[in-house]
């Protein structure tokens, strides 16, 4: 197939690129290269992927020096004339959209961030993919839409309409422009949320990365609701290798579906929602643990209440998900951290 992948240079996406191009896929990656986190680790993500950075311009394609098949264009989503262009052109199979302003708390502080990139550019994505003709879109939701909602394991079944940050709200957003679509233009639609994905390459803005760096450095970690937290950590090759499997299989009507009483999940139109995690929740001070016995050193706790918009647990209903690709995780949370800190160590010549 012929794939986008927007998001090329980011955390999630960098590793599908590189899984679609080794399966021998001809992909499209997609990136604006913002400076939400340090660049540099972006452009050492597309290096990785045979794209220098001497060599990038926006708004055009260029080859991959590792990967026959693979081609990069700095891009943003919110760039309705340049997304048009690029799909008029290219003619995509499937589109994998990545690309969005994440993290929780900033979006407390830069609203105008998550309005530009998540909503007006997942509009443009789908406007792109149905005059295309896109064959199916899959999107990248959120654990944070569950909000409020405080019924373990989290379900696709679930009432999904209290967010608390506005990153969640723009996720809930996409879920409901992308069901429009489905129903009005008969574009299938899946959207992905995903549970606190880590691993090699991670975002550092995410507690492993924070953890990770301040205990290598004899640095306190700051502990929110005084470690009282549990979290459905998701090693990144558990997701990548669902996510390339979903791409494979278009959404399709449930034909089951019923206007009475409503699964939120599934529709009359080519639409689904589903939760991709580990299904095996961990507890902070467990996974600080385990990062601790990685190292070698113990963690200085600096204990705090609790931030605005963040919640105590988060836990992955993954029934579907087992049922529709036997998705199985199968990376233990001691295994995951292990092979984060060898990357982190080596990619940042950190002696210990």
């Amino acid at each position: 197939m012929k794939i986008l992948v927007s998001g090329a240079a980011g955390f999630i996406g960098f590793h599908l690129v590189k899984k679609l191009a080794e399966r021998g896929d001809e992909v499209v990656g997609l990136d604006c290269i913002n400076d939400y986190y340090d660049v540099g680790l972006k452009y050492a993500r597309l290096l990785e992927t045979g794209i220098n950075k001497e060599k990038i311009e926006y708004n055009k394609t260029i080859k991959s020096s590792k990967y026959e098949k693979y081609r990069f264009i700095q891009l943003k989503l919110e760039d309705r004339e340049g997304i048009s262009g690029l799909f008029k052109t290219e003619k995509f199979d499937a589109v994998c959209n990545l690309a969005a302003q994440a993290g929780v708390r900033y979006s407390i502080k830069n609203p105008y961030a998550y309005v530009d990139s998540n909503i007006s550019g997942f509009v443009n994505i789908l406007e792109a993919s149905r005059h295309s003709g896109v064959a199916h879109l899959v999107y990248a939701s959120s654990s944070s839409v569950y909000g409020l909602n405080s019924e373990m394991p989290f379900s696709t079944s679930h009432n999904v309409d209290h967010p608390i940050s506005l990153y969640a709200a723009s996720k809930k957003s996409n879920e409901l422009m992308a069901h429009t679509y489905s129903y009005l233009f008969n574009l299938p639609t899946t959207g992905l949320r995903f549970f606190t994905v880590y691993g090699p390459w991670g975002r550092p803005d995410m507690a492993l990365f924070l953890f990770c760096r301040a205990i290598i450095e004899g640095k306190p970690i700051d502990v929110y609701n005084h470690g009282d937290m549990k979290r459905d950590f998701t090693y990144i090759d558990d997701i990548i290798n669902c996510v390339a499997k979903v791409i494979d299989r278009p959404a399709a009507p449930s034909k089951d579906w019923n206007p009475a009483l409503p699964d939120p999940a599934s529709s009359v139109a080519p639409y689904k929602i589903y939760n991709i995690g580990n299904n095996s929740p961990v507890k902070l001070l467990d996974f600080i643990e385990a990062i601790e016995h990685s190292i070698g050193k113990k963690a200085f706790k600096n204990m705090l209440g609790m931030q605005p918009g963040d919640v105590c647990a988060t836990w992955a209903d993954v029934d579907d998900l087992v049922r529709d690709f036997n998705y199985k995780p199968a990376t233990p949370i001691v295994d995951g951290v292990k092979k984060f800190i060898e990357w982190y160590i080596k990619f940042y010549g950190v002696k210990l």
